[in-house]
């Protein structure tokens, strides 16, 4: 080997030594960034007409494994989704309370029950009858609160569709601009592993709002697409629509026009059901927020006011009402109609005539809603009937809870146990979701930077830029030695 030559290898080796020191140095610096994957530099040999010219630096290597992230990614998502679901019951249930909760719906129904036998005890008593009407009307107020629960969850959801749609769009977006800058430096023969881990960042927030596939496009650009199947991105990237509304109400819904839907470039996509492309995330499981869980939720209260009220408006129990009149509870002040059950709990109210502070009298729930006229003050008739009514077993008219015979107390019990089975279940998702993902992600952790691994990797660095140093001072040494001859 000649001097030149010498000189030429040591040089490389140098360059090659320094290039290994910065990826380590940046493997060891972003250990724990997320979206980051380890660098490990290429070397290939030179040579020169079969002699050996040194080592050359083929380019950065970003260490990742592909099918690990796409499992993480779809975990992601599924957890995404279960959270939403589960936090969303949890609530519900809140709202409804706790049986041993004063302000909960069955304390309310039991504080009503209570105050009609004391009044039944003592008709003549105007402070027994006033607590009466108070029972009467905080039920009805609770049921009130519980469907004004229902209703801002579900306004919060379709808030936090648009914030989703705003944030997907935008993401999609930046990926577009990543993939032409990385396409423009690969061609330029410039490091692009910053911009990678960039990219793999905005896509892992893809990801958590629609679970996708990523596909590997030339000169490093990637294609996304859901796993249903609507493609995202491919050189160019699809656009969601949504329009949120300022106010909600029950009877809005998707199918009746009130509440926007979610469009692909312009064209509308089922939000759920077999036929979604974008089930499995975090905007799937605000859609079945608003659309299908709080729905229910609000069905199924509006199936106990439906019965609270088609109990004390049922045909012969105040012979003072004319016929189709209102009963003690009313819809917004009018009788019931059966087929405007939707948003009745938002609705009931009591009967002005027995409220005081509707201006009514509390001697009508002891003489008769239609009664012109005080009665006899020892007549409890009307309030042992009001009182029965409350606890007598009677099948459930409304299609939102089974239609098994029971007193207004048991349908209530009911409403709570359903809701508590849903939050189990939900939770019990929840936690399994919760727990893959969290597994895959420590595995991906666990392939990504080893700061044992690198240190070491950096003394065997340090040993080779010292040797091709020790070669440069050797050749110094020997040129100085040729000049001084």
């Amino acid at each position: 080997m000649s001097v030149t030559s010498a000189l030429s290898s040591a040089l490389t080796g140098l360059t090659a030594t320094s290039r290994q020191a910065e990826a380590v140095s940046s493997n060891v610096a972003n250990a724990t960034t997320p979206g980051y994957a380890r660098r490990e530099v290429s070397l290939t040999a030179l040579s020169l007409g079969g002699s050996g010219q040194g080592v050359a630096v083929r380019g950065i290597t970003r260490q990742v494994d592909r099918f690990l992230i796409d499992d993480r990614r779809a975990a992601q998502a599924a957890a995404g989704d279960r959270d939403l679901r589960a936090a969303f019951l949890n609530r519900l249930e809140k709202a409804l309370g706790d049986p041993t909760d004063p302000g909960s719906l069955s304390a309310r129904i039991a504080a009503f029950d209570t105050a009609l036998m004391e009044a039944a005890s003592r008709p003549e008593s105007e402070a027994r009858l006033s607590a009466a009407a108070d029972a009467a009307r905080q039920l009805a107020q609770t049921l009130n609160r519980a469907s004004e629960a229902v209703q801002a969850e579900r306004l919060r959801a379709d808030g936090q569709i648009a914030t989703a749609v705003e944030d997907l769009n935008a993401a999609l977006r930046q990926v577009r601009e990543l993939n032409s800058q990385i396409r423009s430096f690969t061609g330029a023969g410039r490091d692009v592993s910053a911009l990678l881990d960039q990219r793999q960042q905005i896509v892992d927030g893809i990801a958590e709002i629609v679970p996708l596939r990523e596909v590997e496009r030339e000169h490093g650009q990637i294609a996304l697409m859901t796993t249903g199947g609507a493609v995202l991105l491919d050189g160019k990237e699809s656009v969601f629509g949504f329009t949120p509304v300022n106010t909600l109400v029950p009877e809005m819904t998707q199918a009746s026009g009130g509440l926007s839907g979610l469009t692909l470039n312009g064209r509308p996509m089922a939000t759920s059901g077999e036929t979604s492309l974008v089930l499995g995330g975090t905007l799937a499981g605000l859609f079945a927020v608003r659309d299908d869980l709080a729905v229910q939720g609000q069905a199924r209260l509006d199936a106990v006011a439906r019965d609270l009220v088609e109990r004390f408006g049922a045909a012969g129990l105040d012979a003072t009402l004319a016929p189709g009149a209102a009963g003690l509870f009313t819809d917004n002040g009018a009788a019931f109609d059966p087929a405007d059950e939707t948003g009745l709990s938002a609705r009931i109210a009591l009967n002005a005539a027995a409220d005081p502070q509707a201006g009514g009298q509390v001697w009508r729930l002891r003489d008769g809603l239609g009664a012109a006229a005080p009665g006899a003050t020892g007549n409890a008739a009307l309030l042992v009937a009001l009182s029965e009514a409350l606890t007598a077993a009677r099948p459930t008219a409304s299609a939102a809870l089974p239609a098994a015979s029971r007193s207004l107390s048991g349908l209530a019990a009911d409403l709570l146990s359903f809701t508590a089975s849903d939050r189990l279940n939900a939770d019990t998702e929840q936690a399994f979701t919760a727990a893959r993902h969290a597994a895959l992600d420590e595995m991906e952790k666990a392939g990504g930077v080893d700061t044992d691994q690198e240190l070491q990797a950096l003394l065997v660095i340090e040993k080779n830029y010292a040797a091709n140093a020790k070669v440069l001072q050797t050749v110094d040494e020997m040129i100085n030695t040729l000049l001084g001859l």
